[in-house]
């Protein structure tokens, strides 16, 4: 009988460590699961990774001695409200889509909204495959600002994107609030670019717990109305314009196609904490950056130091 017992006895004991195995697991994998979060489509500048008229790069891909690289982009996915996101129409857009659809999100349209930033070839581009040639979408809500709408609604072929209404233009205004979702909150904010045909705008995007930045495109950041180490103070993550990482980078004047370095970036953060730093995201990668690759001594450096460097596939939650 008190053998029995005691059988007994440890039976319970193992039985109830093995639920609390299981409970402990279940609670961790829900603590690290994330409904409503970024995701990184992207990351290189607009010519993307292999770069037109550079054969070494495409025989590099091809070799796999370095990875292909999507233009600069993120998703926005909310599994509670069952919609999804994308910040930049590039010319990767079909795949980043499918990207979207097929490992985050899945629901009746291809995606429930575009934002914008301005407009150079690598962020609206990919509007094209909307229309009648491609996929001949209906009424695609494309977030714009007045000058950005005014470039799409008065030039071809974009125009006729809208006159097709394969897409919808929502007008956005500087600083106003846009409530996207029941948890997510998007403001474009005005930053200083080659504004050829629109201005240009970054974006804070708002959830529950986490706030983002995102500016792809700036000129200096002392062009800047505001500070940029202030501004990345205020966030949980920064991605931020990282085209060039030093002067001299591009057989070309800089001048004329003028970034923040990232020499000159992490100068200015020189004196924040590792805590700081480690909000910034550096993203926008021309082909010519050594931190696009993974092994450079660069990368390694500014990781040693706090600083964190976009993959496509980062996942950040809101």
């Amino acid at each position: 009988m008190k053998r029995n017992f005691i059988f007994l006895l440890v039976s319970i004991l193992i039985i109830s460590c093995k639920r609390d195995k299981v409970s402990m697991k279940s609670k961790s994998f829900l603590q690290n699961t994330a409904d409503t979060y970024i995701v990184v489509l992207g990351v290189a500048q607009d010519g993307g990774f292999p770069h037109i008229n550079n054969s070494k790069e495409f025989e590099a891909v091809k070799e796999n001695k370095v990875h292909k690289a999507l233009v600069t982009s993120l998703g926005v996915v909310d599994k509670n409200n069952n919609k999804k996101f994308i910040f930049e129409a590039t010319p990767d857009m079909p795949e980043q889509l499918s990207i979207l659809e097929s490992d985050h999100l899945k629901n009746k349209n291809i995606i429930d909204g575009v934002f914008l930033t301005h407009a150079h070839i690598g962020h609206y581009t990919g509007l094209m495959y909307f229309g009648r040639e491609a996929m001949g979408a209906k009424n695609i809500p494309v977030y714009a600002m007045p000058r950005m709408r005014s470039f799409l609604e008065n030039n071809g072929p974009w125009s006729q994107l809208v006159s097709l209404q394969n897409i919808t233009i929502h007008p956005i205004k500087t600083d106003v609030l846009l409530q996207i979702t029941e948890t997510i909150q998007v403001t474009p904010f005005l930053v200083p670019h080659r504004d050829e045909y629109s201005e240009t705008v970054g974006y804070k995007i708002i959830g529950s717990n986490k706030k983002a930045l995102f500016i792809p495109d700036i000129n200096k950041w002392s062009f800047w109305k505001k500070d940029i180490v202030k501004e990345v103070k205020k966030v949980d993550y920064a991605f931020i314009d990282a085209t060039f990482f030093k002067n001299g980078e591009i057989p070309r004047p800089m001048a004329e196609v003028p970034h923040p370095f990232i020499e000159e970036t992490i100068k200015l953060f020189n004196k924040e904490s590792k805590e700081v730093k480690s909000k910034i995201i550096f993203i926008h990668f021309n082909h010519s950056n050594p931190i696009l690759q993974k092994v450079s001594k660069e990368r390694i450096k500014l990781e040693k130091q706090g600083y964190r460097i976009a993959n496509t596939g980062d996942i950040f939650s809101l």
